[in-house]
This record gives structure tokens, sequence and C-alpha cells, in this order.
């Protein structure tokens, strides 16, 4: 029974409504919700982020319902940016698991919906309940048959930019993952989209032809700022300009069918070329969107900590698309720090990954970095974590975990022997630091170069790092056998005696989760 449903895509969505139906909700309800539903491969959290606080901006009461949670799982039911409070959270778990329970079915062994469905359902109860002019709507994965997608009349979509990821689940091209996107335009609802590739372009074209949905070409960012002042963004890094652009339009939008008049004032249309998708309107942004697109906060996404000697890189990037994003950040970043005047300057790689990611394509995009040492950890927070079983995953043993950073580490060592002996037959290189490396300033080769280390948690492979040099993290002295190794030893001395340390910390957003929970303890409260 379990697996037929997991088989079949379409018995999930019509499982997902019956869910709906027995917790005491049609689909018809959710129409009172004024949606706007986004996908996409990356940056769709960010693009929710942008768009919320916009309409935030406006005066507007707003839902937000995002995945997956950074720290705890109240992250992922947000009212007016804020996570829903422990109270509201244990009140309507119950009400709605004593809902499910009362009305399931003897005959069927599914009483209860998976772990996502069960917070999605939760999420409309909420919102619902706590009345909000909106909710922002984050597909899980997918869209097609992702379970929000029982969202029958929502007032606008979005699909951010497009990549491959989830292959096992939605194609191993992005022309299938274009349709599985796609999946989640709806007749008569105006949708969006950033410019993407040809092909993945010419499937999200058709499958919205096919069902008379509108769909719109955001123009980029730079023709919005034209003849006014540039945009500030509260979220770091060039690729964020495209989901603030596309945040632009589905609020306008958004503001437009619901009738608001300040929705900014357009400027001159560009034509359409024939055959392609029509731009959408480029428009003057209110101060209203201004002020959004400036505050807007979305933890865990080139997100920057500065701690005394140490600065914290966070970004959860999983692609390697996102990685490369990741990267570019992270560089130019790095070029804009104040060097030392004396002293030494460490960087340090804090790397996992998981599921069925490419690791080694991903490393391979960070070597570029010239980090100093690479630490492989699994996305657990501490060894002994009874604490929070919001951040476990009970779907893996430890021993496999630890087996997958292994990979990483031996991943990472091949490429740095193939980095350290070039091809003979090839013609002298340029010099380090030399202009086609983006960079930064020359950063002097180390004899250490190579180290990588490999840690049972977060935990510990922070206490390694910050040498107790964090003002925050101050955990209690690590296990003497923690530093039982040459090169936990001598990179101690080197992260101690060092001026600045950079530490960045990718390759998956639970593990940038389980950092920021020991770097930030208020997030736990």
């Amino acid at each position: 029974m379990v697996k037929r449903e997991r088989g079949d895509p379409q018995t999930q969505l019509e499982a997902m409504k019956l869910y709906l139906a027995r917790s005491g909700l049609q689909v018809e309800d959710l129409d009172q919700l004024n949606i706007i539903h986004i996908t996409g491969t990356k940056g769709k959290g960010s693009t929710c982020a942008f768009t919320e606080r916009i309409l935030r901006s406006y005066g507007l009461k707003t839902g937000f319902f995002s995945s997956p949670h950074l720290v705890q799982v109240r992250e992922r039911i947000r009212i007016n940016g804020q996570p829903i409070s422990s109270e509201l959270f244990t009140k309507h778990f119950w009400s709605l698991y004593h809902r499910l329970e009362e009305t399931k079915d003897d005959s069927s062994c599914v009483s209860m919906p998976g772990y996502f469905r069960f917070l999605t359902l939760m999420a409309f109860h909420v919102f619902l309940q706590e009345k909000v002019d909106l909710a922002v709507v984050e597909v899980g994965i997918g869209g097609a048959y992702d379970c929000t997608n029982i969202i029958r009349k929502p007032v606008v979509c979005g699909i951010t930019s497009l990549g491959i990821d989830h292959t096992g689940l939605l194609g191993d091209t992005m022309e299938k993952i274009a349709w599985q996107k796609g999946g989640i335009f709806k007749s008569g609802v105006p949708a969006f989209t950033v410019p993407q590739p040809d092909e993945p372009l010419a499937v999200l074209r058709d499958r919205a032809q096919q069902i008379s949905c509108p769909l719109y070409l955001c123009p980029p960012l730079q023709a919005l700022e034209e003849g006014g002042p540039p945009l500030t963004l509260g979220l770091e890094g060039e690729h964020q300009r495209s989901n603030a652009a596309l945040a632009l339009q589905l609020a306008r939008c958004w503001l437009q069918q619901k009738g608001y008049q300040d929705a900014g004032e357009l400027k001159a249309s560009r034509p359409s070329l024939p055959g392609q998708l029509p731009l959408a309107p480029v428009f003057q942004p209110t101060p209203h969107m201004q002020q959004g697109l400036r505050h807007t906060e979305w933890p865990g996404r080139t997100q920057l900590l500065r701690r005394g000697p140490l600065t914290w890189y966070l970004d959860g990037a999983h692609t390697t698309s996102s990685m490369q994003a990741c990267v570019r950040w992270f560089r130019q970043a790095l070029h804009r720090c104040q060097r030392p005047d004396s002293g030494s300057e460490v960087r340090v790689l804090l790397f996992n990954s998981t599921g069925d990611r490419d690791s080694a394509a991903l490393l391979k995009l960070l070597q570029p970095c010239q980090f100093d040492y690479a630490i492989f950890c699994p996305n657990l927070a501490e060894m002994a974590s009874t604490d929070n079983a919001d951040q476990q995953n009970f779907t893996v043993t430890l021993d496999q975990v630890l087996l997958r950073c292994l990979t990483h580490q031996q991943h990472w060592s091949r490429l740095h022997e193939e980095q350290a002996s070039p091809d003979p037959w090839s013609t002298p290189s340029r010099e380090q630091g030399g202009p086609a490396s983006l960079l930064l300033a020359p950063h002097p080769p180390h004899t250490h170069s190579a180290s990588s280390l490999i840690f049972s948690c977060i935990s510990h492979a922070l206490q390694w790092i910050t040498q107790g040099r964090d003002p925050v993290f101050q955990p209690p002295s690590p296990p003497r056998a923690l530093l039982a190794h040459p090169v936990a030893d001598s990179g101690a001395m080197v992260l101690q005696e060092a001026a600045t340390v950079h530490v960045l910390v990718t390759g998956s957003l639970h593990l940038v989760g389980g950092v920021l929970k020991l770097l930030d303890p208020s997030l736990s409260q």
C-alpha cells in the first residue's frame, strides 16, 4: 500500500487531497489564502523570502511556508517573517494529529501522512486560522506532483533558475525537470520565470500554452533600476539579483490582482521577439518594494558572520550551478576583505553532501578557493544530539554518513594530486593569482594545502576550527582524542596563530543549519 502510493505520483496528489479533507478542509478553502506558489532548482527559498518581505512592507499580514528548516522545524511555517511560536506549533500539531487519527479508515494501513505532507497540511491550517492576507508557498521537490500542488487557484506562480537536482525523482535532464516544475502552472493564473537555457524554457512555454497559463519572462534587475537609484539587496551574491527580479514581478502582479494602486509605475515596455515568451513589464520599484528588498533576511544563504579573528561564510549550495554562484560570492567577499597587516590568513572549507548529489563535481568547483584545510563531517550537530530531533535524519546510520565523509575526503585528495601534478606536455601556466583567477589577492601555497580531516560531528569540527577563538562558540574542552592526529595537531597551531581565519561552510543546507545552531544559540530558543 505504502509502496504503491509512493510509486504513482498522481496517486500521491490524490492522497494529499484526501488527507486535506480528513483534516477538515477542502481544496476550495485554500483559495482564501491568496497564494503565491514558487518552484525552481536554485534560489526558490531566497525568491520566496524577497517576495514575502516586499509584501510585508505594504503592511500585509504574510504567511510563508518553506523547506528545509535550518535549526528548528517551526522555521518552516512563518507569520510576518517569524517562525510560529512553540505554543502555536504544539497547538496546531496536536489538533491536526487528533483529527487525522479520528478520521482514519480501518481498511487502510496509512492513517498518517508523511513528514512533509503533515507539515504542509499544518501550514494551511495555521495560515487560515491566523487570517493571513497572503501565503507564499515554496514547493518541496519538483512541482507537478509535489504535495503543495493541491493548490487550485494561486494568485500568481513563479519559477526560479533551473538546474539538475533530485534526478531520481524529477528526471536526469533539464527538460524533464522543467516539465515537473511547470506542473504548478494553472489555467488563467499569471506565471513568471527568469532567463533559462533554450530547451527547458521551451518546455515551460509549451506547458503554459497547453493550459492557457500566461507565462512571462522577467527582465533583469538592471532594467528596473534604470532611471532610479540602484536597488540594495539584503542577501549577498550576484545571483540574488535574478531572484530579486522575479520577486518584484510576483509581488507587483499580486498587488495588481488584488486591486492595489501603489504597484510601481510602468516604464517604456520592451517588445518581445516573435516566438519567444512575452517580457514581464519594466516598472519603477516603489519605496515599499525597495525597503522590502533591502531588509530581506534568509539565513544560511550567502550569509556572513564575523566573530573576532574568524569570518564564517555560510551557504547551503548543493548543486553544481549553485556551487558556482557560492564560489563566486566567497571569492568576491574575500577580495573585499582587508588583509591583515601582520600574521597569516587561513582558509578552511567545512563540507558535506548528501543524497544523490555528485560531491566530486562540487568539490572540484571549490578547488580554486585555495583552502589550507578541508574538513568533512556529517550533518550531525553533536554526537549525543538527543536534545534536538529536528536536526536528526533517522533514515541513515552514523557508519553510512561517516563513510560518505571518507568518500568526500578521497575525492578532495585526488583533486589535489591532479592539481599538484601538471601535464608534462602542457605549456607553463600563468603566475598564481594572475588576472584570470578572478582573485582575490595572491594566496601563497602552504605545504599543508591538501590537508584534510574528518570529524564525527559538527561540534567537534567547529572546536578544531575555532581553537577557542570564537567569542560565542565556547564549548567544553574537546576530548583529547580529537587532536590525536598529525594534521589536527599541526593545524591547531596554525589556526591559533592566524591573524584571520575564513571558513566557508557549504554543500548542504542541513550542515549549514547544524553550524548555525552551534554558532548562534538564540536560533534554538
